[in-house]
């Protein structure tokens, strides 16, 4: 391990091979130390060979399996003597009508939308709880919010699962942490392969209307990472609608 821990925050994105996760590392290459994870090494590698810097680390992994996560944590301390930010970002989309769900579709979602994000978050707490300070980032999804497309009920339901899950963590671990931060970031639709890599494949997320690009996305994300907020939504109007969605539940019929 090296003796001094370097002067840039040191920050790990899971997912970062594409997407919302390979924007962020662009935004972030040049003000913090990167360790990019993904399955896909050659992307992984490609990406750093883009960015330029000799202080980015790549590792093959998959943020669905508890050891391969605990490893990053691992190899994170070992190269930088420190890890000060952690960004889940892997998931995944499912196009089937609740009422069509199987088994496998929910294990699916839980799997790569919650558990991921857990292992992330369990793994790197001790080392955050050991210096007094860190900020695991939670990518979720307005569909979170409001779950108003039918056919991705399974990612509706789990992105639920993980704002619940992010918020009881920072609940507990503020009781004697504060300076321990968990964020969620709330993106509606974003132009990258997500749907033409759900689940039973589905509609193309660069023709959808009201989409963002991931550079927008990545950069609400590296605010929130200056600003330490709690809950932030990547476009104006969506916490409105997120309370309206509300409100009308709770009208009378």
């Amino acid at each position: 391990m090296s003796s001094t821990p370097p002067s840039r925050p040191v920050v790990v994105i899971t997912g970062a091979s594409s997407g919302i996760g390979a924007a962020l590392a662009t935004r972030l290459a040049h003000t913090h130390h990167l360790v990019l994870v993904a399955r896909r090494a050659e992307a992984l590698r490609a990406l750093a060979g883009q960015l330029g810097s000799p202080d980015i680390v790549t590792m093959a992994a998959d943020v669905t399996v508890r050891s391969e996560v605990e490893d990053v944590v691992e190899t994170t301390l070992s190269r930088f003597s420190r890890l000060d930010i952690w960004v889940n970002n892997v998931g995944r989309g499912i196009t089937r009508a609740p009422s069509q769900l199987t088994d496998a579709d929910i294990d699916d979602m839980m799997q790569v939308n919650v558990k991921s994000a857990l292992y992330g978050m369990q793994a790197v707490l001790p080392h955050f709880r050991l210096v007094g300070r860190g900020h695991v980032i939670n990518v979720s999804s307005m569909l979170g919010r409001v779950p108003m497309a039918t056919f991705r009920s399974a990612y509706s339901a789990s992105k639920h699962f993980l704002n619940a899950l992010t918020a009881n963590m920072r609940a507990e671990v503020q009781e004697t942490h504060p300076d321990i931060q968990f964020s969620l970031v709330s993106p509606g639709v974003v132009r990258t392969e997500f749907g033409r890599n759900a689940l039973h494949g589905g509609p193309d997320s660069h023709t959808l209307p009201n989409s963002q690009s991931a550079e927008e996305v990545a950069e609400v994300i590296a605010q929130v990472i200056a600003d330490r907020r709690a809950d932030v939504y990547t476009r104006s109007g969506m916490a409105e609608m997120a309370v309206g969605y509300l409100r009308e539940l709770g009208r009378d019929p």
